[in-house]
């Protein structure tokens, strides 16, 4: 776990390889072996392997789809990294049932047993993550506000308050308060040098779309490529985790649209290697945005039949209206601007009805 946790910018050599070795005969019979299938979970999916292999062996780590006695979120034997490492390989994996209720879980079980220092950030932190990856963006932004409150309390430069303000900063970009995303890196220095420890999402990843929003895009593109060094030294190939390639991509489609294409392609392999909708459907609107034409259309239309099967609806709010731009069409504008209203995404709100107020070359 701690190789796994702190390994630094490149994995140890061969740990991947043989954690799956270990893993693979373990059917969870006991507690040992349900941690095992926990960090062979996370590594999986962290990864990018075969979704459907991730979910199967989370699965094994747990009783009747419930953490098993000695296992739960305030047992002092194993410790919360183990279970916080499961629920975000459900959680990456499109299986938000599954992590939300092991957030929701871990938020019950804190507050029952009367702590308020830093698992109880942590639990609000993941909470918020669930609903970020919901789409619930008011949401997300109030449970992850009320982390990063409790994890100052704590202290800065600890893994639960890079946690609370990254995915802070992430869930503000979303909603398109870009200012405020900014102000919150600046108040609480969201910012290198960062953890040795893992943080999802990727924070050089989040910091660089941070940067291309507020208009650096030199210091925005540099700081993707760094995400890009991390994240290839660990073995992270999973598009959902490493959101870089496709930020990276949009963010060189003019000055170097050779490489753009490249990043994109390596993109939607690695997604189509994963199999989930969300890393399928968001490599295709990367695609889309690439393009001109009814190239263009064509992949849009992909992306938006993907993500329509995503639980992410926050991405299918904004593939919905990329597509609806693309193909003129005024009615695919209002089924995104209707998604982006009940996602709480109010840049991707007044993107759309700026066009529908235009209305130049809509039908």
């Amino acid at each position: 776990m701690l190789e796994g946790i702190y390994g630094g910018d490149v994995t140890a050599p061969g740990r991947s390889e043989r954690l799956a070795a270990l893993a693979r005969p373990c059917t969870g019979r006991d507690n040992s072996e349900r941690a095992l299938l926990m960090l062979r979970g996370f590594d999986a999916m962290t990864h990018g392997e075969n979704v459907e292999e991730v979910v199967e062996v989370c699965d094994r780590a747990l009783v009747n789809g419930r953490l098993a006695p000695g296992l739960g979120w305030t047992d002092p034997e194993w410790g919360i990294e183990l279970l916080m490492m499961l629920a975000c390989a459900y959680a990456y994996s499109d299986r938000l049932d599954r992590a939300e209720a092991l957030y929701t879980d871990a938020l019950r079980a804190y507050e029952t047993a009367g702590w308020s220092g830093g698992h109880l950030s942590l639990a609000h932190a993941y909470v918020g993550l669930g609903h970020r990856r919901r789409g619930r963006l008011r949401e997300a932004e109030t449970s992850l506000r009320e982390s990063l409150r409790l994890a100052e309390r704590v202290g800065r430069r600890l893994p639960l308050h890079w946690s609370a303000t990254c995915n802070l900063v992430d869930t503000l970009l979303a909603r398109g308060h870009v200012e405020e995303a900014w102000a919150i890196a600046e108040q609480y220095g969201f910012a290198p040098p960062y953890p040795s420890t893992i943080i999802l999402p990727e924070p050089r990843a989040v910091r660089g779309r941070l940067l291309l929003a507020v208009g650096r895009t030199k210091e925005g593109i540099n700081e993707l490529e760094a995400a890009e060094k991390a994240a290839t030294g660990r073995g992270f190939h999973n598009p959902v985790v490493a959101t870089w390639a496709v930020d990276l991509a949009r963010a060189l489609a003019t000055e170097d649209p050779a490489r753009a294409a490249v990043l994109v392609a390596d993109a939607r392999r690695y997604a189509e290697r994963f199999g989930t909708d969300t890393a399928i459907g968001e490599a295709l609107r990367c695609a889309a945005a690439l393009e001109t034409g009814q190239r263009a259309v064509r992949l849009a239309a992909q992306a938006v039949t993907y993500l329509e099967s995503s639980p992410c609806q926050y991405e299918h709010a904004a593939a919905r209206v990329e597509y609806g731009i693309l193909a003129r069409s005024v009615a695919e504008i209002q089924r995104g601007l209707t998604l982006a209203k009940s996602c709480g995404a109010d840049g991707l709100v007044a993107q759309a009805r700026d066009v529908l107020e235009t209305g130049r070359g809509l039908r």
